[in-house]
């Protein structure tokens, strides 16, 4: 690992203004990925900026209206022991424990997660699903970015230079809302997704009010199917809809081969894992209303 500079900034602005002062700046809240690439020297930096003292990276507060705001540098295992996203978002606190083990839930983050911006990452398509925004704090201000076009290719997301992502949003749930994320991985666990799916839908008296769809690992980037939910809304949730919903994933998927599948394989895995992501969705807005 070449060396580097390093400083740990307690507020927000003080982490801008460093971020700012130092081109090619690397922030840094666990480190699971950022401290692996520099060391293979998949990225570089002469500058690495940890953002885990900051409090509004670090916050997670729940609003029966506005919903949840998660800090970006939140350790995982926080995220999972909350009773908040257990009683409101079980598919969140059912996600974030797939992150690694035991020492990598200390100290990985739903930020990190984000950034790194790798297509198979486990949270980002549930995040779309969900409907999450993201806060993004720089020299000209804040901006609000819908985490669907945060990611624009593997590794590759939408920070400007000199920016810090702050949180994620997440709305709060509404009646007849379930939310699902599934995967199909070579093991049982710690593994990498060779396809998944995310689903959010909201079904009033027996119709499908809203509906949200995005898959991971057959795509370059996590990919919202957001003509999947223009279909299903004012559909009924049936599993010939779902059916047809997931024929338009697997229309928009765009895999790769590689070790862990063909894409072939994972072209057909799309249909599979976002029937199933929706079946899942609809059981638990069911079970809610």
């Amino acid at each position: 690992m070449k060396p580097f500079d390093y400083a740990a900034p307690v507020s927000l602005s003080e982490a801008v203004a460093l971020m700012g002062a130092h081109p090619g700046a690397r922030p840094l809240a666990g480190g699971t990925d950022l401290l692996v690439q520099l060391r293979s020297g998949r990225k570089q930096t002469g500058f690495v900026l940890d953002v885990k003292r900051i409090p509004e990276l670090n916050q997670l507060h729940y609003d029966a209206v506005t919903g949840l705001t998660v800090g970006a540098a939140l350790a995982c295992y926080q995220i999972g022991a909350s009773d908040a996203v257990h009683e409101h978002y079980p598919s969140l606190a059912e996600v974030v424990s797939w992150i690694g083990g035991t020492p990598i839930q200390g100290r990985a983050s739903l930020g990190g997660n984000l950034c790194n911006a790798a297509p198979s990452a486990d949270t980002i398509p549930l995040l779309i699903a969900l409907g999450a925004t993201l806060r993004i704090e720089g020299a000209t201000g804040e901006r609000r970015l819908p985490v669907e076009e945060f990611c624009l290719g593997p590794g590759q997301n939408a920070l400007l230079p000199g920016e810090v992502l702050v949180s994620i949003h997440i709305p709060a749930p509404r009646p007849g809302q379930g939310t699902a994320y599934l995967r199909l991985i070579p093991r049982n666990e710690m593994d990498i997704a060779v396809a998944g799916a995310g689903a959010s839908l909201t079904v009033v008296d027996g119709v499908i009010t809203e509906a949200r769809l995005a898959l991971s690992s057959v795509a370059p980037r996590p990919l919202f199917v957001e003509e999947a939910g223009e279909f299903l809304r004012g559909q009924r949730p049936t599993e010939e809809n779902f059916v047809s919903a997931a024929a338009l994933a697997q229309a928009a998927a765009r895999p790769i081969s590689d070790m862990r599948g063909s894409a072939e394989y994972r072209k057909h895995l799309s249909a599979v894992m976002a029937r199933r992501a929706l079946s899942a969705a609809y059981r638990r807005c069911t079970h809610a209303a």
